[in-house]
């Protein structure tokens, strides 16, 4: 089967249709069994949250807020609606720690979808090298392949040479784990003058350019990626279209000005804000703190859902200037002040090691617009700045509102 199910191919117009007719149940189920949203939300009629524009209008919450959250409300911050007993299987520590429930549901994460485009099937042995000792992401790749009927080695991380001799005697053909893990096994069976059995990977945890892909398929593996958070589970997946990756039919995904809940303009780099259907752990406009950007038209795989172009950076760009912090939210209050400002970005140098900002901004200006965004500037962020006119469409489409470039040399 080339689909993983009849959803990936749906009309564009019925799967926008059935997000959103989920969309207020949802809510409505976050508010009355999850803590924090009861708060968030405590003026909000579900019911009337029937559209992107609607959604767009409640607050983000971002996953660089949570570790402050969580330990203001242990375990999870108030956003989970399930606690210990049948309903949570495993609960997990990522770095922070940043605690994350597992939910007891086949394939919780729904990361199925994302093996079966990487061409995992019934009867595959995969090799799992990510770790299983505190964080998700071995649970994550095991759940989904055994969703798929395939049979699991729990490699974990480290331990090459025994990972090897269990490489083998098993003769697994489908890896999953990181690209830089893979290369290093390669490598070793190499010196050892060992084949390796792989002929599927699939990768996560780290960029996996181009040409990591084309020496992987030299080697006949043929190796896919997914975007996918321990809070989120899958957002977005490769397929063999190799265009972008295609978003996950289970989730509602935003692209949002940095420092804001604010869409951008389809084609913009922005954050990556994600709300769920995940009735145990049901986030509401989860801000990542990924960016990315959104891709015209559809995948030539025969998948309809839209795609983005995959991890372009991390959307928090808090700097500090003359020991004040400087954050995009901002910069984002700034412009609001000013509307006929189309974008605008904060650049920050240190000419003669003394810090300066520099607000450029995409407007035929005035002097006396100058003056005043030069006022809104020192009002909001409290430090002096200079400002810049340049044309409509001359700051990079890269996603950052504030852009260091001082150098110490």
């Amino acid at each position: 089967m080339t689909h993983y199910d009849a959803r990936e191919t749906r009309d564009p117009a019925e799967r926008e249709r059935d997000l959103l007719a989920r969309l207020p149940g949802q809510i409505a189920h976050a508010r009355s069994k999850a803590p924090a949203f009861a708060r968030l939300l405590t003026n909000i009629d579900p019911a009337t949250i029937t559209s992107r524009e609607a959604l767009a209008a409640l607050p983000v919450t971002r996953k660089s807020e949570l570790l402050e959250l969580q330990k203001g409300a242990r375990p999870f911050g108030g956003f989970a609606a399930a606690g210990w007993g049948r309903m949570t299987a495993r609960v997990f520590a990522s770095p922070g720690p940043i605690y994350e429930p597992e939910g007891n549901r086949p394939d919780y994460w729904r990361l199925a979808r994302a093996f079966h485009a990487a061409g995992f099937r019934e009867g595959d042995l995969v090799h799992n090298t990510f770790s299983y000792h505190m964080t998700p992401a071995g649970s994550m790749m095991e759940t989904a392949a055994h969703a798929l009927g395939c049979t699991v080695f729990p490699g974990g991380v480290g331990q090459t040479d025994q990972q090897l001799e269990a490489i083998r005697d098993l003769q697994p053909n489908a890896y999953s784990g990181t690209p830089s893990f893979l290369r290093i096994l390669i490598e070793k069976a190499d010196e050892a003058g060992m084949t390796i059995p792989f002929t599927k990977a699939f990768v996560s945890g780290e960029a996996f350019p181009p040409s990591q892909r084309e020496a992987l398929s030299a080697r006949g593996i043929e190796a896919y990626q997914a975007y996918a958070t321990a809070d989120i589970g899958l957002i977005a997946f490769e397929t063999p279209a190799r265009e972008g990756l295609v978003i996950d039919e289970d989730v509602l995904v935003e692209i949002v000005r940095p420092g804001t809940g604010d869409p951008v303009a389809e084609g913009e780099v922005g954050e990556v804000v994600v709300t769920t259907f995940n009735p145990d752990y049901p986030l509401i406009r989860f801000g990542t703190g990924d960016l990315s950007a959104y891709l015209p038209g559809q995948s030539p795989c025969g998948r309809t859902n839209t795609r983005i172009k995959g991890w372009m950076g991390r959307a928090d760009q808090t700097t500090k200037v003359k020991g004040m912090f400087v954050h995009p939210g901002q910069i984002a209050a700034v412009l609001k002040r000013h509307p006929e400002v189309a974008r605008a970005r904060l650049v920050v140098d240190n000419p003669d090691l003394t810090d300066r900002m520099t607000l450029r901004c995409e407007v035929h200006g005035s002097e006396a617009l100058g003056e005043a965004l030069i006022a809104s500037l020192r009002d909001i962020t409290k430090l002096r700045g200079e400002i810049e006119f340049v044309a409509p469409g001359a700051l990079p489409n890269d996603g950052k509102v504030i852009d260091d470039i001082r150098t110490y040399d």
